[in-house]
């Protein structure tokens, strides 16, 4: 049966390889491609014309559609006709909703429409498109994917370097040592993108850890492009040094079988490398069968430590010609096999020798007695590697009288030489008939010993293509087993650690917290950075439901929600990740949404493209997904984004999902959200040297302040355009907040503020009198609730209440404030409070009055015993006094030491 081949970059030509002493470089194969829609989803079929097999995925989003297309270079692209109608109800592909993503795709590409059965219509499509006819068989090597988690999104993979991408850290790059390139990276590529289940995980963390104990030597680990040894053992064309590869491998499975700590790392392989070929081989018949093929390899080929086929060698022949001629078939198959053909080589290139040895050497003698000045004979003999030949080269050497001399008669015989076609080389070149006829022998004696090892190499490369699928396996295997090793020795060396990877258990209830189906993450690290080198800040995440993250710009969000994503992706594919400790569920998806950027080629806005993608990470969550949101809806107006923003947050709170949504809308937390289980968190910043910088560490709590000015100055903005911000920031947030919003406060359990503070026809001293007792009553409740808290857990039954000394405009702080530490809050006359701590309050006030428009700045002030205990009511008072209802004019408390933290550990202390 004859098999029309095509070469394409993803099956190069090879015709004629089996003959040749240089390998190819082969490239992965191009499969044919082709995607439907049914009712699960999206569904991707991929046909290898080189390996003849094909693989069908259903139930797959958009997005991590897209991300397969994105990865794969495929030779055709097919799309079926039920992509031609969209959640519109139109035949507008594309254009709205659903179906806009995978369109931005295709349309850029060419592709072709089909119909019907889709994994039958491609496989038909692809006979036609190679010629092959119904006799070519594919074989199916789907492997089911029930309980596997849901390929990686496009942004999750892009965001996290999965997909290198510019200006993103590269999670692949990382992952193993830069030396270990090729086929292991494209494995730990393809296992991130698409993670593998429960069970197989385990197996692969299990087997790394077994890695990470071994004491003896381990092999060079072959890989070998399993479409590669397709293609050459069924075209025939595998050579001498692709047999020696193979042979490699089958001896590193051996090697690894016979050690017996090697024999267990090999045992759990089999699961794994199952997955990636989609075959199915039993241990023991993987053995055999490669102790097997190794040694028919073992009888057939020359191996590099085998020495008996030297290359002719004779003095009166260059050394070269007999390199390029023998070269050619020597030193490939076992003599044993070409001993015939072997003697006849060597009997033809004696003679050879012998006739240039008597036709042109005497030449050569009579050449070198011969005392001339310049311009005197010139003769040697040659090798004419474009003829393959072996002439005599000279001029000047005929004598002007013939005496009969020696050489004289050997000169006579010479004629000049002629090319394959009868043309007369040049003036110079020259040969004999006994020499010509000895060349004749010899090329007839080395093409027919060439012909028997071509035809005992393509022998071999039937019987092995019998053992195929042993051989596609046994190289997966190694590429594995390479990857892994390589990724337990570069996790080591980045002291990295083994997660507790944790299966959700189905008997329970998700959205119980009972901690069983939480993540923890001890001593997290950005995956880009050496944790080995020191340099990198570590965080804890305790996740036990959805957080909120708040935090100023530069804090850290983006790198945090990047590093979780990261390492719950390494967790729930068996890897290491970079943390002290950590117990990662194996969630059913992994998604990361960050920043959009807008498409003007798919005419969508930045806000649009997040919309679709968010839509996506939606539709895809459950309450077995881990899903991270940064800056949501930023990329519109702030009001209605809030509210999108606190919409979505909702979803996912009954979704059950774990998560984390970092935001600078902090109008969120003023919205009556109906959601059970949100966390606050925040990421912290420092005081130093006058100025405000990031720890980078997460921490409880909410943070209203983006240090957004701070930002953009350090960033080269000028001062006047920064001093011009502030000024109108402040200006347009007391113009817009009336003084109701100022010191009103949502929270029911408060009375609401008498109807005579909005009456502008009372008294200043009236309004002001109500203002401080409002905030009085609201300074009582924040304090006194935390305080009844430490109590119970000292057991202290009758904790002090609480007093506040109301301070007037043109008052002075008591006596008793002086020499101890004092909570104070300051009403402003902007209507904004201020609230700090000070062991010598009456200078505080002073100060305070001291400055342009605060001279009658009124304050409340309440005495605590021990300043540790003043700085922690004040972070508190900071943190709860705006969801209260009211506005503050500092964010932080005097040297930020507990910026963005509410939960606070208060110690045992007296207050009065």
């Amino acid at each position: 049966m004859g098999i029309l081949w095509h070469a394409h970059p993803g099956s190069p030509y090879v015709f004629g390889l089996a003959g040749v002493d240089h390998d190819l470089d082969f490239p992965e194969p191009m499969p044919v491609v082709g995607i439907s829609r049914s009712a699960r989803g999206y569904c991707i079929v991929s046909v290898l014309e080189t390996m003849k097999t094909y693989s069908s995925e259903d139930g797959l989003t958009e997005e991590a559609l897209v991300t397969k297309l994105r990865t794969c270079r495929y030779h055709h692209l097919f799309l079926h006709a039920s992509l031609r109608h969209n959640s519109s109800g139109t035949c507008r592909w594309g254009e709205y909703g659903e179906g806009g993503l995978l369109w931005g795709e295709c349309r850029a590409r060419h592709f072709e429409w089909f119909e019907g059965d889709p994994v039958t219509e491609l496989l038909l499509k692809v006979r036609e498109l190679y010629g092959f006819d119904s006799e070519v068989t594919f074989r199916n090597v789907t492997v089911p994917s029930e309980s596997r988690p849901h390929p990686l999104h496009l942004g999750t993979a892009t965001q996290i370097g999965a997909i290198p991408t510019e200006g993103i850290p590269c999670l692949l790059r990382v992952l193993l040592p830069l030396n270990c390139t090729g086929l292991p990276v494209l494995y730990m590529r393809d296992l991130l993108l698409n993670p593998p289940a429960y069970e197989i995980a385990s197996i692969i963390q299990v087997t790394c850890k077994l890695m990470g104990n071994i004491t003896s030597s381990i092999p060079e680990f072959t890989c070998v492009s399993s479409a590669k040894l397709v293609k050459l053992l069924e075209l025939r064309e595998a050579n001498h040094i692709e047999f020696c590869r193979i042979k490699n491998v089958l001896d590193e499975i051996l090697h690894m079988y016979k050690n017996s700590e090697l024999n267990e790392i090999l045992k759990s392989l089999m699961d794994p490398t199952w997955v990636a070929t989609g075959l199915k081989i039993e241990f023991e018949t993987l053995v055999s069968e490669c102790d097997w093929a190794s040694g028919r390899i073992c009888e057939m080929i020359s191996l590099d430590c085998e020495s008996d086929q030297k290359l002719s060698s004779y003095s009166a022949i260059p050394s070269e010609f007999f390199e390029d001629m023998e070269s050619l078939w020597k030193g490939r198959v076992k003599r044993v096999h070409i001993e015939e053909e072997f003697a006849e080589v060597g009997r033809a290139a004696s003679a050879l020798s012998s006739a240039v040895a008597e036709d042109f050497l005497p030449i050569i003698s009579r050449i070198k007695a011969t005392t001339a000045p310049l311009g005197g004979p010139k003769g040697e003999i040659l090798y004419a590697r474009e003829h393959e030949a072996v002439w005599f080269k000279g001029r000047r050497f005929a004598p002007s009288v013939w005496a009969g001399t020696p050489g004289e008669e050997q000169i006579k015989q010479l004629k000049p030489a002629v090319d394959s076609k009868g043309r007369k080389v040049g003036e110079e070149w020259f040969t004999t008939i006994k020499v010509e006829d000895a060349l004749r022998r010899y090329h007839g004696a080395s093409e027919k010993a060439k012909a028997r090892v071509l035809e005992l190499l393509r022998g071999l490369s039937a019987e092995l293509q019998t053992k195929i699928n042993i051989l596609v396996f046994a190289s997966m295997l190694l590429v594995i087993a390479k990857a892994l090793f390589s990724h337990v020795s570069e996790g080591r060396r980045r002291k990295w650690v083994f997660p507790t990877l944790v299966s959700f258990d189905k008997s329970k209830d998700i959205n119980l917290l009972d901690g069983d189906n939480g993540m923890k993450l001890v001593g997290l690290v950005p995956y880009w950075l050496d944790a080995a080198e020191g340099n990198a800040v570590h965080n804890t995440v305790d996740m036990q439901s959805l957080i909120l993250l708040t935090g100023p710009n530069g804090g850290g969000k983006s790198s945090l929600l990047r590093s979780i994503c990261a390492s719950a992706l390494l967790g729930i594919c068996g890897f290491m990740v970079p943390a002290e400790s950590a117990i990662i569920p194996h969630f059913d998806s992994v998604m990361l949404h960050m920043k959009s950027y807008d498409s003007p080629a798919d005419g969508k806005s930045s806000f649009q493209v997040e919309m679709s993608e968010i839509r996506s990470l939606l539709d895809g969550a459950s309450s077995k997904s881990l899903v991270l949101i940064d800056e949501i809806c930023r990329g519109t107006e702030t009001a209605k984004g809030t509210c999108i923003a606190g919409s979505i947050v909702e979803t996912l709170d009954k979704i059950g999902c774990l998560g984390i949504i970092s935001t600078h809308l902090h109008g969120i937390f003023d919205l009556p959200l109906d959601t059970k289980n949100i966390v606050y968190k925040s990421m912290g910043t420092e005081h130093v040297n006058g100025q405000t910088k990031p720890t980078w560490r997460l921490r409880d709590g909410i943070c209203r302040e983006s240090l957004a000015f701070q930002t953009a100055k350090r960033e080269g903005i000028s001062e006047r355009i920064i001093q011009r911000a502030e000024d109108l920031y402040h200006s347009a947030y007391a113009e817009q907040a009336s003084p109701e919003r100022q010191f009103c406060t949502s929270d029911p359990s408060r009375e609401p503020i008498s109807e005579s503070l909005r009456d502008n026809s009372e008294s200043a001293i009236k309004t002001e009198n109500l203002v401080n007792k409002d905030v009085e009553t609201a300074i009582s409740m924040i304090c006194k609730k935390k305080l009844v808290e430490i109590y119970k857990k000292k057991n202290i039954l009758e904790p002090t209440v609480l007093q506040c000394v109301p301070i007037g405009a043109r008052e002075q702080p008591p006596p008793s404030t002086i020499g101890v530490s004092c909570v104070y809050v300051m009403l402003r006359p902007d209507k904004r409070l201020y609230v700090g701590v000070s062991d010598d309050l009456e200078g505080r006030v002073r100060s305070h009055r001291s400055k342009e428009g605060m001279q009658n700045a009124s304050f409340l002030c309440f005495v605590v015993q021990g300043k540790s205990l003043a700085c922690q009511l004040e972070t508190l008072l900071i943190n709860q006094l705006p969801r209260k209802g009211f506005h503050l004019s500092n964010v932080a408390d005097g040297k930020h030491r507990n910026f963005g933290t509410t939960n606070i550990s208060i110690e045992t202390a007296t207050v009065h």
